[in-house]
């Protein structure tokens, strides 16, 4: 089986009974590396029934032996810092009345959109460039999140930790892009169906990668696939999948008696794009926008590119308000829940599979008229995807022991839908933890670019474990851990003309071990702070907090352990051993970058 990038692929079929590999989307965009496999697979998580498992389950390393009383004694610690104290934190919430499990009469349908490379970008946000009607409104009817984040900027591990409730450090060889998900390892698309739900999808699921059962049977992760119908796209760089219409069939086949949950998952704005097609097709015009980050050129190609993402960002939005209004007319709105999200920030240098600010940072906003206290709030909590399992286990109604998925340290947002206040509403939610390996190959021995991250009142604190490894891939095999276009094209044109270039060294060159950046004053992440003295007991706090959570979330890079992420084999067997092979002059393929992306002789 072969598999390559899953941005552009038409992923037709059902999964239960064969393993599509389709042509890429559009007739002309660019081609992501050959057949590819998104796996159709999602999964929910609760709540244990009992308080016992309750404590065990609330976050990953645990003692089973903790005692109500032990939980309430380290919960009044003084020691804010103390792992055990937030742990017993969201213990104390399930035992002393935070939001139970939903009676089966309330139980909501589920509408999850998530576009494939979108960023922070959208009218709620503040962004001029971009009109986003639908996402504007699910947030004005419901709830807008400001800090809600990926664990990993990379699509199969991203969703991989959305589906399943735990972060990539906990999921073994689905840490990884492009890898063999573990059987062990169910999401909530999957529980729901076991107990009944009717579960579907349209395009990408869980992907790209292998997914299969420990029989060797394909799985359905978010359950069967609608794909059948299509339309004319707007330029020849966007998929002809007709998302709203695929939604209609799968609300037309939902029995009317089960509940269902039904996964949109765009393929844009994931690359390539049609350069230009946001000023011509779009009507948008190059000063529309506000801010260029630092860490690329202010000129008219990069602004061109920012603008033709925007385009396939409101191809996204414009099928999403077609579903909603598909929700209006059959008398469904009221109790479906709509969450719209997307897998991490955009296909540009620096951002996609890395670790800073706009990278793991994404959209985030839910509406549900029946369920929702006080409407068109915006949060200020931190959240992060592995929270969002546990809470649609428990709107489900299920327990988490139920659903025999693996433990997870995320916890429900239903104290957030429950409550009435904006801003910040659960003190504990304060941090979020964030990291990656492997996300893409392109270097020695399919090396990853291991790094582990903590987001915490407004400062971020990155370390990375293989500071002497090339971040976003070997130059002279094609910095493969960066889509290719336009941006990316000029500023490795510029480092040819101009070694010194500063935008080529900020999102190609090597780092240091540790990062530390001040968010409020340097939102771009370019001026890095670990080393200045009078900042020292900061970042030693931010590094004692996130070594402590990763040891209790059993993370192998805390044991010593860490390689076994460079060991999981590649799922894409014609590509995998890519730097290998290409440097002994082999013809292998990597469709998601240009070929000018190529440096003629390794970098020093």
């Amino acid at each position: 089986m072969q598999l390559g990038h899953a941005g552009r692929d038409d992923l037709e079929g059902d999964a239960d009974l064969a393993q599509e590999f389709l042509a890429p989307r559009g007739g002309g965009g660019q081609d992501d590396g050959g057949p590819v496999h998104v796996d159709s697979g999602v999964s929910i998580g609760g709540r244990a029934a009992g308080i016992e498992s309750r404590s065990a389950r609330l976050v990953s390393g645990l003692p089973e032996a903790f005692t109500l009383e032990q939980c309430i004694e380290l919960s009044n610690s003084t020691n804010a810092m103390n792992l055990h104290r937030i742990a017993c934190l969201g213990f104390l919430g399930w035992v002393l009345g935070w939001p139970a499990a939903v009676g089966a009469a309330d139980r909501p349908n589920i509408l999850l959109a998530i576009a494939d490379d979108w960023g922070v970008h959208a009218g709620a946000y503040g962004t001029p460039w971009v009109k986003t009607p639908a996402f504007d409104r699910v947030a004005s009817e419901g709830i807008l999140f400001t800090q809600a984040y990926t664990p990993n900027a990379k699509c199969a591990p991203s969703r991989a930790c959305l589906l399943t409730g735990r972060n990539p450090w906990q999921l073994k060889e689905a840490a990884n892009h492009i890898c063999y998900f573990p059987a062990e390892f169910k999401g909530w698309g999957e529980a729901l169906a076991e107990r009944g739900w009717f579960v579907g999808h349209t395009q990408k699921g869980w992907g790209p990668g292998v997914a299969k059962d420990a029989a060797g049977k394909p799985r359905q992760m978010t359950g069967r696939a609608f794909n059948a119908r299509k339309a004319t796209p707007p330029t020849r760089a966007i998929g002809n999948s007709d998302y709203a219409a695929n939604f209609i069939d799968f609300l037309e086949a939902a029995p009317a008696d089960r509940p269902w949950c039904f996964w949109y998952g765009s393929l844009e704005p994931h690359r390539g794009y049609e350069f230009g097609s946001g000023v011509a097709r779009g009507g948008k015009r190059l000063a529309d926008i506000d801010r260029v980050p630092g860490y690329w050129p202010d000129d008219e190609t990069v602004r061109h590119d920012i603008l033709d993402y925007a385009f396939e960002v409101e191809h996204f939005d414009r099928h999403l308000g077609r579903m909603l209004e598909a929700l209006e007319q059959r008398g469904l709105a009221e109790n479906t829940l709509v969450m719209v999200t997307s897998d991490h920030g955009m296909p540009f240098p620096r951002v996609k599979g890395n670790t800073y600010n706009f990278a793991n940072r994404v959209p985030f906003a839910v509406r549900w008229p029946r369920g929702i206290a006080r409407p068109g709030r915006v949060v200020e909590d931190f959240i992060s995807f592995i929270d969002v399992a546990p809470t649609l286990i428990q709107l489900a109604g299920l327990s988490w022991a139920e659903t025999g998925m693996a433990a997870s340290p995320g916890r429900s947002l239903l104290d957030i839908f429950q409550s009435e206040k904006s801003g910040q509403v659960t003190a504990a939610r304060d941090h979020v933890l964030i990291g990656k390996e492997r996300t893409d190959i392109g270097r020695p021995q399919d090396g990853g670019y291991p790094t582990r991250g903590l987001v915490q009142g407004g400062w971020l604190y990155l370390r990375n474990f293989e500071p002497t490894r090339w971040p976003a891939g070997n130059p002279e095999t094609g910095y493969l851990d960066c889509d290719g276009g336009a941006t990316k094209t000029h500023i490795l044109a510029a480092r040819r003309e101009n070694p010194a270039d500063p935008h080529w060294a900020l999102c190609f060159g090597k780092r240091p071990a540790e990062e530390l950046y001040d968010l409020g004053r340097d939102p771009d992440c370019l001026r890095n702070l670990a080393a200045v003295a009078e900042l020292s007991a900061r970042r030693d706090a931010l590094a004692s907090r996130l070594f402590a959570e990763l040891k209790a979330q059993g993370d192998p890079r805390m044991l010593g352990e860490g390689d076994i992420f460079d060991r999981y084999p590649y799922a894409n067997e014609s590509q995998a051993g890519f730097y290998e092979r290409f440097m002994r002059g082999e013809a292998v393929k990597a469709g998601w970058v240009s070929e000018s992306d190529f440096e003629r002789t390794p970098l020093p």
